[in-house]
């Protein structure tokens, strides 16, 4: 029996971009500085400009616009274009195609025709980027109807559901947060061939019976560490990883947390309308009677990102952060 591949978080999207384009030659690939002798500022997509030709890795001028809007045309054309942009604040530069045309392009025309793109973006604070370079704006796209939004938390998953979202026929934003794509903290077992996680699906990275941490993308591993500190205490934390938030896995949350009867919500994002303040909601208009305590979210200050490392820090959750908020639902 062959050893498991462990796998760098970079190293499986590249994996996945390769074998989407090998399996159909309508998926190509556009975004600033991604084909050869570059490869992509983080060098995701190292290597696929050689393998598969620059018709198909295709670098473009410094324009989100253009970017997005080329792919909505190829999209709409019959082709499944992977767009790129580079940092996830640049989202707001190209928000009029994302909402007011991919996402509703299908609606309006009565289903006739579809929009099959992802953008794939990198996103989230601790590199000391500063304000304009480190945001997680996922909420934008949650917040427009029309959207699917995948954030996964490991190299797994980073490549299954990447694999998904190239052959779904929606637009699809696909959320990477930078400082997991070659750390070897967040490093981990992926399957080989084409291999597909499904939308809509949580996982249970953790049972427990006590509380519910609910989370996506790198705050998994903050979630898993307070677990294993509260642990030491005598609680006992289930942790789901939502992996997608459109669709989201709202039958996987109502039966962990009808269980435990506690929920902590976590994000890195501004906690301020946050995707944990959706998930609070539902929480709370579903399982109002059946809570122990009121659902917390931790999320980012409501700030923007700051640059110097100390401040930047503090904006992002901590791991105590999550401790702070389990005790609070203890009572």
């Amino acid at each position: 029996m062959s050893e498991p591949r462990i796998m760098l978080t970079a190293m499986a999207i590249n994996e996945a971009l390769d074998i989407a384009m090998t399996i159909d030659p309508k998926v190509f690939l556009l975004g600033e500085d991604i084909a050869e002798p570059s490869g992509g500022v983080y060098k995701v997509t190292n290597g696929l400009s050689t393998k598969h030709g620059l018709h198909r890795v295709r670098k473009t001028p410094i324009s989100e616009q253009a970017i997005i809007g080329a792919a909505i045309g190829a999209a709409i054309a019959g082709f499944r274009p992977v767009a790129e942009i580079m940092i996830m604040d640049f989202l707001a530069v190209c928000l009029d195609q994302v909402t007011n045309h991919a996402a509703k392009i299908r609606y309006m025309s009565g289903g006739q025709t579809t929009v099959p793109m992802v953008i794939r973006t990198s996103a989230g604070a601790g590199r000391g980027f500063g304000a304009q370079h480190s945001e997680l704006l996922e909420a934008f796209a949650v917040h427009s109807p029309g959207m699917k939004v995948a954030v996964p938390s490991t190299p797994a998953d980073a490549k299954g559901l990447l694999l998904t979202a190239i052959f779904d026929d929606d637009p699809v934003l696909f959320v990477e947060q930078m400082m997991m794509y070659w750390d070897k903290t967040y490093a981990g077992h992926v399957p080989e061939g084409d291999v597909r996680v499904p939308f809509g699906k949580a996982a249970t990275r953790r049972e427990g019976s006590d509380v519910t941490l609910i989370s996506y993308g790198r705050q998994m591993y903050d979630c898993l560490a307070a677990a294993d500190a509260l642990a030491v205490d005598g609680v006992s934390c289930e942790v789901i990883d939502l992996r997608t938030l459109v669709p989201w896995d709202e039958a996987a949350v109502m039966a962990s947390v009808g269980r435990t009867s506690r929920a902590v919500v976590v994000h890195e994002a501004v906690t301020r309308c946050g995707f944990g303040a959706e998930l609070s909601s539902r929480i709370h208009e579903e399982l109002f009677g059946q809570l122990s305590a009121p659902v917390q979210r931790v999320g980012g200050a409501n700030t923007p990102v700051p640059y110097a490392s100390n401040l930047e820090a503090d904006f992002l959750p901590q791991v105590s952060d999550i401790l702070l908020a389990v005790r609070r639902t203890q009572g």
